[in-house]
């Protein structure tokens, strides 16, 4: 034993050098390689990137590496993919008794995304010799027991496996006992001591024996153990059982104390020598005892604790039955027991995260997840469907046997839904099928696929006029469904021009909060509306933008006064009209034509007589100015009336602006003259155009009058009243002087200065005019119209 470890680094070197340099096999598209266990650290295992065919070049930025089933023993290298031994690997400690040992293994790779399995086969070396339980074996023999008796010996343990376990035993040289071998349905080598010769107590009544358990490793292993026999006399005869073996089944979920098999032996002898008694024998393992229980009357084996498949599929129970005889004899018997799997395991999964954050522009069939599913039943119990739900937008590809790739199946919307959790479902076939869930939780990261959004594709904002440069008469806000970067949203407002400048002279738009500011005081007079486009842009790479309409309405406010168009006056003095003293009431003197640039309510005007002469004799229409005749025109009142109108809009406050009207009543004013006068003013719309022509061509017809009338004043002057009676056919001259009276009423002899007005009115200079009025029907002619002679003599003026 002791020559069997001195042994142990020569066999170690040994099987490096046998199976360091591995050829990798592709099977069923796996990598597999095979070598030795107790290896030291760092030692080759394979080449793995050369095997695969990958660009050493690209293994780290493709991401190159193990999954985390095999990073516990192994260990790749991102320099050269070579695949070695992270720690001295014990295959006795990893697979036990199992004849082969293997360690599975994964390789996944991104960009793209593969994955490669692959195995490394661990096998064994003699790293162990044979060992017994105990150090003395200690048997009894009769000395009358007949020589072809055996006698089982323990069985050494070797926890190697193959070769390297134990193949022979070798007993020391006697003249009694030989050894004999046999090799169980196990493949398990035992030994039974073989009584050659007869005893004789009385020769030799002990023996000591050496047996000697020798493995097939290179080199050779043993262990030894030290039989001490001691012959006793009489009862010569050991039980024997009905079966050498005896074999049984029953399911795992068997519960306790379920009979599993009974087993009996008969003793030839008689008396206490036959009377028999059951037992396990030492060969059977501590955990076959904890296991099964026997009975040592009736020889009845039940189920001592549950039994597990997964576990151990089958036992070997080694019992023995002993008479009570002196000394005690034994017979042996090996029972089989089969155990049979039921679906008591549910599947397992396994989730090899590939990504757990993945952009929501992924196309459909990116890997996502490695799902590997498993079940330690067998048979139809041990087979494993899995599935997700089909509503959502991922998909289950099946790779190999039990292997799966969890990818995309569809668009993803990070806006729809930000995170999946996704459930897996597996499930066996046993009958009643168990079944595992487990959830994979995918985060969607998010890009810019989102333009901001206005509310509203324009906007209408209205801006009172005069408003104070510099403030915020708007605010625009665009949203974007996106987060961080791709949502943070700034403004501008597009390049236009507005009224040939650009726009941004007049408003600004704030590139943080949308806020829009009026740059500078606008005037309703001058801009009514404008339109701008202002534009939302995000941070994103590359940025999406979205616009939106910004119409800005300038309302008016009441800032200008009315402005008298008609009658005007020139050079400060006042207006003037003439009225014939034959106008009856209600007629229509002259119109007030006045406009205001304001518009609505501060653009409605309303006219009123804010001072007359002889208020109860003009009376001024309020929506339309007109100044018509109060009531008929009498003798005693003045030849000249003077009237100052108030023009005001309806604003708030209201604005106005008066005009002063001289009046001036003539005794033969044409009554065709009055029509086409009133025929003018009449004139509902007069356009600026026709205002002026109108306005030039009164002044200058005016101008002629008076010129005409100052002429006739001259040859003909009067100063007495205008002739009385419309029957009579007397013309009437009289003269008008800046200084006159009228009814024995002096005029005024001041200037006319009307408090509030804003104007003085000075007196005219002297002027003489001459009117003849004819009884002829009821229309008044101009006497260098149409002469007149009268047959009554004429007062000289």
């Amino acid at each position: 034993m002791a020559n069997s470890q001195s042994n142990d680094a020569l066999a170690i070197k040994t099987f490096a050098l046998i199976f360091l340099v591995c050829t990798p096999d592709l099977i069923s598209g796996q990598i597999r390689y095979s070598i030795p266990e107790e290896m030291e650290q760092d030692a080759f295992v394979g080449n793995i990137a050369r095997d695969l065919g990958l660009n050493v070049r690209q293994l780290s930025t493709r991401k190159f590496r193990l999954s985390d089933d095999g990073k516990q023993y192994m260990k790749v290298s991102l320099d050269n993919g070579i695949l070695s031994i992270r720690e001295r690997i014990d295959r006795e400690h990893i697979c036990g008794p199992v004849a082969t040992c293997i360690l599975p293994f994964e390789i996944i790779i991104e960009n793209p995304s593969e994955m490669y399995r692959g195995e490394v086969e661990i096998l064994d070396i003699n790293d162990n010799s044979p060992s017994f339980a105990d150090s003395t074996i200690s048997l009894q023999m009769a000395e009358s027991i007949a020589p072809g008796v055996r006698f089982p010996l323990e069985s050494a343990q070797d926890p190697d496996v193959g070769i390297n376990t134990v193949s022979a035993y070798t007993i020391s040289s006697n003249e009694h006992f030989g050894l004999k071998m046999q090799t169980t349905e196990d493949g398990i080598k035992t030994a039974e001591l073989l009584l050659e010769r007869h005893l004789d107590r009385e020769q030799q009544s002990s023996f000591q024996l050496v047996l000697t358990a020798t493995d097939g490793g290179i080199p050779h292993r043993s262990g030894t153990v030290q039989i001490l026999i001691t012959v006793l006399d009489s009862n010569d005869n050991p039980p024997v059982f009905d079966h050498a073996i005896y074999r049984s089944s029953l399911t795992e979920n068997a519960p306790k104390d379920t009979l599993v098999i009974k087993v009996r032996a008969t003793d030839l002898d008689e008396g206490p020598n036959a009377e028999v008694t059951y037992s396990f024998s030492k060969l059977a393992s501590a955990r076959v005892r904890e296991m099964f229980n026997l009975n040592p009357q009736t020889g009845e084996i039940r189920v001592e604790t549950m039994l597990d498949f997964e576990e151990t599929n089958s036992y070997s129970l080694d019992v023995q039955a002993v008479d009570n005889g002196y000394p005690v004899i034994a017979g042996h018997s090996k029972v089989l027991i089969k155990v049979i799997d039921v679906n008591d395991n549910a599947p397992e999964i396994k989730v090899t995260s590939v990504s757990t954050v993945i952009p929501e522009d992924f196309p459909p069939g990116t890997l996502i997840s490695l799902i590997n599913v498993f079940d330690q039943d067998s048979g139809e119990n041990g087979q494993v469907h899995c599935q997700i739900p089909k509503s959502i937008p991922f998909q289950l590809e099946t790779s190999s046997s039990n292997h799966y790739k969890l990818i995309t199946s569809g668009v993803l919307d990070r806006e729809t839904t930000a995170m999946y959790n996704i459930p897996i479902l597996a499930r066996d076939s046993g009958s009643p099928p168990l079944s595992t869930n487990k959830t994979i939780q995918i985060s969607v990261s998010d890009v810019n696929d989102n333009a901001p959004r206005f509310g509203h594709m324009s906007y209408t904002v209205y801006v009172m006029e005069n408003n104070a440069p510099g403030a915020s008469v708007f605010a625009v806000t665009a949203l974007d469904p996106d987060i961080d970067q791709n949502s943070y949203v700034s403004y501008a407002m597009i390049t236009s021009m507005i009224e040939d400048l650009p726009a941004s002279t007049f408003i600004s738009v704030n590139s943080n909060n949308g806020d829009i500011y009026a740059l500078r005081s606008f005037d309703y007079e001058q801009l009514k509306n404008f339109q701008i486009q202002v534009q939302a842009r995000d941070a994103g790479d590359p940025p999406l933008s979205g616009t939106a309409t910004l119409n800005v309405i300038i309302l008016d406010q009441n800032d200008n006064p009315p402005v008298i168009v008609s009658p005007s006056a020139q050079s400060g003095s006042a207006a003037e009209a003439i009225v014939p003293q034959s106008a009856g009431q209600g007629y229509l003197v002259t119109k007030i034509i006045a406009t205001d640039v304001d518009s609505g309510q501060n653009a409605r005007l309303s006219y009123q007589a804010l001072k007359a002469t002889d208020p109860s004799l003009f009376s001024v229409e309020l929506n339309s100015g007109e100044i018509r005749t109060a009531r008929g025109i009498l003798e005693q009142d003045a030849i000249t009336q003077s009237l100052v109108i108030l023009v005001k809009d309806n604003g708030q406050p209201s604005l106005s602006s008066t005009v002063t009207i001289l009046l001036s009543i003539l005794a033969n004013v044409t009554e065709r003259f009055s029509e086409s006068s009133n025929l003018v003013r009449n004139s509902e719309y007069v356009s600026d155009l026709n205002l002026y022509l109108i306005i030039a061509l009164g002044s200058t017809t005016l101008i002629f009058l008076v010129t005409i009338i100052f002429l006739i004043g001259i040859k003909r002057k009067q100063d007495r009243n205008i002739i009385e009676g419309y029957n009579s056919s007397v013309c009437c001259c009289r003269q008008e002087d800046s200084d006159y009276t009228y009814a024995g009423r002096p005029g005024p002899t001041e200037p006319l200065n009307y408090a509030g007005v804003g104007e003085i009115i000075p007196n005219a200079e002297p002027y003489h005019y001459t009117v003849c009025l004819s009884p002829e029907s009821s229309k008044t002619d101009f006497l260098f119209l149409k002469p007149y002679i009268s047959p009554l003599p004429q007062e000289q003026c």
